[in-house]
């Protein structure tokens, strides 16, 4: 119980934790979406922008910002999403793992993605092997999603955990996409493991298929 204590009242003091209360954003994550894209630029004016595992909100509100009102950001999750009031915002309970998920999600866009975000994180065993593990499936499961609801050239941000399966799981990213980058926003705990592939330029499929990218891991 004490560990407990300690930890709620470390992160309490944190700096962005005290940011995000202090400009009303649902998480502290919000700023990791928010420094990665002021950097890649990779959320537009008027984008259409799906957001995997969305809840409590607060990629929702860095991805907003960037669309504007001109654009559409769906927020997706297991657990419901305190709604938005902004009427390009909308949210869904969506297990994606269901068959029918793909086609769920585009019912409620105006046209195919420009972007798919995922925070997805596993429920936290503290076994690392096994966290890894299930963190390297949830990023799969968000590439496979990216995949068919991204229309031609679009991008995908994702989080994975650093550890043995996450060099494969880079290659298989570059398979789909122009530019494969490794980043790690300033936002992001240093003590973490986590890290975020940020993909650029969905291939078509005749591109996936002949022209394998040779990118390697960049910062």
């Amino acid at each position: 119980m004490g560990k407990t204590k300690t930890w709620i009242r470390e992160r309490k003091q944190e700096y962005y934790y005290k940011k995000a209360k202090t400009e009303n954003y649902r998480s502290r994550a919000t700023y990791k979406l928010a420094q990665t894209i002021e950097k890649y630029r990779f959320i537009k004016h008027g984008n259409v922008v799906v957001d995997l595992g969305a809840a409590p909100g607060g990629w929702i509100q860095a991805a907003r910002k960037a669309t504007t009102k001109a654009g559409f950001v769906l927020g997706v999750d297991l657990k419901p999403i305190a709604p938005f009031e902004q009427a390009y915002i909308r949210t869904i309970v969506c297990d994606m793992t269901e068959p029918t998920a793909i086609q769920e999600i585009l019912s409620f866009l105006p046209g195919k993605a420009d972007v798919v975000i995922s925070d997805m994180s596993p429920n936290i065993s503290g076994v690392w092997e096994v966290d890894q593990a299930r963190q390297i499936d949830l990023a799969t499961k968000a590439l496979n999603v990216a995949r068919q609801i991204l229309c031609p050239n679009g991008n995908f941000f994702t989080k994975v955990f650093e550890g043995d399966q996450f060099k494969a799981y880079f290659e298989k990213v570059k398979l789909y996409f122009n530019e494969v980058k490794l980043i790690k926003p300033k936002a992001s705990r240093s003590q973490s493991s986590e890290m975020y592939i940020l993909a650029l330029g969905l291939k078509s499929t005749e591109e996936a298929d002949s022209k394998p990218n040779s990118l390697e891991p960049s910062s």
